[in-house]
């Protein structure tokens, strides 16, 4: 069995319809900003989607970068994505409990290691929950999976490619940290990190691109007026990045359904960035 995927979207409603397809693997991709005092494991185990295992981002990363969640070697990923029951033919849907917030780091980690066949549930857990459909509890056991990871750099972005780009402003960036943070007014989640943003980069915060009633994201008309608002051409090159790579993922996501499929995110963002005292940055 072959399910088609409608898109990089999927509705609760659409999962619950494919939720026991063969070929449709659930990942709850649930993660917090530190200072949450939130543990996404363990309210994966009291609360989640049948079927559904837990994509921890905190694991499945590089452990020798000291920089959080970096993307892994392939290798790696691929063993991970087994042992998680996934393989190479399976359609996978990445939710998260906040409603659409981390999952698209999942949704863009599996397109950058070759696997296209990935959506995001618009909405997640509370879009599902609201619906009143059913939930479970207790650890994830699945059957092994084969899965054979290839890697596409031309969807991440590195420090020296940022600082190339700086000169060169061939790829627009966009920031999707909040204003404060962008404009150094605020301070950084993250204690030790300058303020302020990349030079040339434009900021679109990720929590104007969800509707606020349903915690889904905005009709692609909405994005694509957020967007040029902020002098956005969608006809050139674009590398989302954040604090550390996780709501720029989003954006990625966010482009994705306008039609810009070739987006990068800069893995180390601001946590990079703005933890370095030799790149250039701007404020204000």
């Amino acid at each position: 069995m072959n399910t088609q995927l409608p898109g990089p979207l999927v509705s609760a409603t659409w999962l619950a319809e494919h939720l026991t397809a063969p070929d449709v693997k659930i990942i709850d991709a649930s993660w917090f900003l530190p200072g949450e005092e939130r543990n996404p494991v363990s309210e994966f185990e009291e609360t989640h989607i049948e079927g559904a295992v837990f994509f921890d981002i905190d694991v499945l990363r590089d452990p020798d970068n000291p920089l959080p969640h970096m993307l892994p070697h392939a290798q790696h990923f691929g063993e991970q994505l087994a042992h998680l029951g996934i393989s190479n033919g399976d359609l996978v849907i990445a939710y998260d409990s906040v409603g659409l917030f981390s999952a698209p780091r999942a949704w863009w980690t599996l397109r950058v290691f070759g696997h296209d066949r990935v959506a995001v549930l618009d909405g997640g857990l509370p879009a599902w929950r609201a619906l009143g459909l059913a939930t479970c509890s207790g650890p994830a056991l699945p059957d092994a999976g084969i899965f054979d990871a290839d890697y596409r750099p031309e969807l991440v972005r590195d420090l020296a490619q940022m600082l190339s780009n700086v000169q060169t402003n061939s790829e627009q960036v966009i920031d999707a940290r909040g204003h404060g943070r962008f404009v150094g007014s605020e301070p950084e989640v993250r204690p030790g990190l300058r303020s302020g943003h990349i030079p040339g980069s434009a900021n679109l915060p990720y929590s104007d691109l969800i509707d606020a009633n349903n915690k889904s994201l905005l009709p692609a008309e909405k994005i694509e007026a957020a967007l040029a608002k902020r002098g956005i051409d969608l006809t050139r090159p674009v590398v989302t990045t954040c604090g550390s790579g996780i709501s720029a993922s989003l954006l990625a996501l966010a482009l994705f359904t306008c039609g810009h499929s070739a987006v990068a995110v800069y893995d180390g963002s601001w946590t990079e960035w703005g933890g370095r005292d030799d790149t250039p940055l701007e404020t204000g």
